[in-house]
């Protein structure tokens, strides 16, 4: 497994559209469509050239395997976006989600921001547990004090001072 960060390549792009639409929809059954999503075709201006940053996972074949990304919101403020594991990645022995938040959360740090933020779906509960676990408190999204786009599907909302 390798972490990298995003390059613009359309079949990385294109996977990515994949695990993106395998996660939201065939498992969560969100009905979350790309057109709702339009940071995932610009992840270089949208993430990296705003400030944030974005990373991908890639399997032992060069297949995307899951992906985070890290939008700059203002000075202090960045959003934990995009936040995508295959399952057969989930947990032991690899626990890949916990390798893409870990470089997340030290980039993060590298870049200055004092706090993340972040919105799930209601019905996401192994997310939520994640989320918690690593220290995040629910909040209501005026308290978050920042705007950005995401589709919403009855969210949570969750902050972390760092």
């Amino acid at each position: 497994m390798r972490i990298t960060t995003f390059k613009n390549d359309p079949t990385v792009v294109a996977e990515l559209v994949d695990l993106i639409l395998y996660c939201q929809n065939t498992e969560a059954k969100l009905g979350i469509t790309m057109a709702e999503q339009p940071d995932v075709f610009a992840i270089s201006d949208y993430y990296q050239t705003s400030g944030g940053q974005f990373w991908v996972a890639l399997d032992n074949t060069d297949h995307v395997a899951g992906c985070i990304g890290l939008l700059r919101v203002s000075a202090t403020t960045a959003v934990l976006k995009k936040f995508f594991v295959y399952p057969q990645f989930r947990g032991q022995p690899v626990r890949l989600g916990w390798q893409l938040y870990q470089k997340l959360l030290q980039q993060a740090k590298v870049l200055g921001f004092q706090r993340l933020v972040l919105d799930t779906p209601e019905a996401e509960h192994r997310s939520h547990l994640f989320y918690e676990r690593q220290g995040f408190k629910q909040c209501r999204y005026e308290d978050l004090g920042v705007d950005y786009a995401f589709p919403n599907r009855n969210s949570r909302f969750y902050t972390l001072a760092l």
